[in-house]
C-alpha cells in the first residue's frame, strides 16, 4: 500500500463526489509531467489524502489502476486540458476535521520529499501538483493530525463495492470489433454499458441518490441509461445527463418502460404495470422526484416516446 497526495481545487466536487481522480496524460506542450505519470503508479487499496483549498479535506482509497479515458463532464474547468487522460476510481469520505497542512508545517517540514513534494517549505500548497506521492512518515504525521476520524472514514469506505468486471455479449463484442475507434473508446463504452467508467463518474456529476427512493449510498445504486445505451451514439453513451443513479427495483422499471418522468419530475406509471407491484415496493404514484436539466429531460423525452409503455 502507499500514499498520494491529490490537488484538487479546481476539481474537488466532481471528483470527490464522483469517485474518481483524472488528470491530463501530458502537458499541454506535450511533455510529460511527473504528477501526471504518477496516476499509473496507483494500485487498489492504496489511500489518497485530497487537498482542496489549503486544507486536506477528504481521503479515499483507490479502488483500481489506471484506465486511459476520456475527461470527465468538468464543465469550466480544466478548459485547456486535453480529452485524453487517466482516470482511477476511488472511493473518497469527506473530512469533519478538515486539517491546514500550513498551520503544522513545523512537524510535516522534515517528512517532506526533497523532490516532487506536495507542499512548499512554506506549507502552502503547489499549484503545478496533481498527484504526488507521500512517504510513510509524513502519511503517519497527517494521519495524527487528522486522528480518529481518519480510521472511521477508512472503515465506512471498506464497505464499499467496487465495480465488478463481466463477459461480454453479443453487443460488446460487436464494440470490441470496430475499427473506427480506439482501444480507450471501446473500453469505455462496453462499460458504460455495464454502467461503470467514466459513464458512472459523469452521472454521479449530476445525480447524488435515487430520485424516487432517496437512497444515496452509490453501493446500492445502478448507473441507469435514460437513452437506452443500444440508441445511443457514442457521445451520448457517456453524457452524465443520459443517466439516472436509482435503486435496483427503480432501474427495473425504468429499463422495461413501466415508468418514467416528465421534465419537472411527476412519476408516469404504464398502463401495462400492476399497481400492486407498486403497492409491495413503497412506491408512491404520485410522486415527484424533482426538476431534471435541460439535456436531462431531452433524453427523458426520448424515453417517454420510445421505452415508456403508456
Amino acid at each position: 500500500m502507499r500514499y498520494w497526495w491529490v490537488n484538487q481545487n479546481q476539481t474537488y466536487k466532481f471528483e470527490v463526489h464522483g469517485k474518481f481522480m483524472w488528470s491530463p496524460k501530458t502537458k499541454a506542450n506535450g511533455h510529460r509531467n511527473q504528477f501526471y505519470d504518477n496516476m499509473q503508479e496507483v494500485q487498489a487499496g492504496d489511500i489518497i489524502f485530497s487537498f482542496c483549498d489549503t486544507r486536506i479535506r477528504a481521503v479515499g482509497v483507490a479502488t483500481g489502476r489506471a484506465q486511459s479515458s476520456p475527461k470527465p463532464q468538468f464543465r469550466t474547468a480544466g478548459s485547456n486540458w486535453s480529452n485524453e487522460g487517466w482516470y482511477v476510481p476511488v472511493e473518497f469520505g469527506e473530512l469533519e476535521h478538515q486539517i491546514r497542512p500550513k498551520d503544522f508545517i513545523e512537524q510535516l517540514l522534515e517528512h517532506l520529499p526533497a523532490k516532487y513534494s506536495p507542499l512548499s517549505t512554506s506549507g502552502d500548497g503547489l499549484q503545478s501538483v496533481y498527484l504526488a506521492a507521500v512517504p510513510n512518515a509524513l502519511a503517519e504525521r497527517l494521519i495524527e493530525l487528522i486522528g480518529p476520524e481518519y480510521t472511521r472514514t477508512l472503515q465506512e469506505l471498506s464497505s464499499e463495492t467496487p465495480e465488478s468486471e463481466e463477459s461480454d455479449d453479443a453487443e460488446e463484442s460487436s464494440i470490441r470489433g470496430r475499427t473506427d475507434i480506439g482501444a480507450t473508446t471501446k473500453d469505455q463504452l462496453v462499460r458504460a454499458r455495464r454502467g461503470q467508467g467514466i459513464f458512472k463518474a459523469n452521472v454521479k456529476l449530476n445525480e447524488s441518490k435515487c430520485r424516487v427512493t432517496g437512497i444515496s449510498e452509490i453501493q446500492h445504486l445502478r448507473a441507469s441509461h435514460i437513452k437506452p445505451w443500444k440508441d445511443s451514439n457514442d457521445e451520448e453513451k457517456l453524457n452524465g445527463c443520459n443517466g439516472l443513479l436509482l435503486s435496483p427495483h427503480i432501474d427495473h422499471l425504468f429499463d422495461r418502460g413501466m415508468i418514467s418522468f416528465t421534465a419537472n419530475g411527476d412519476l408516469l406509471v404504464s398502463s401495462k404495470l400492476d399497481r400492486l407491484v407498486l403497492q409491495k415496493w413503497g412506491v408512491t404514484e404520485m410522486a415527484n422526484v424533482g426538476a431534471f436539466n435541460d439535456m436531462q429531460s431531452e433524453f427523458l423525452a426520448y424515453h417517454r416516446d420510445s421505452v415508456f409503455k403508456k
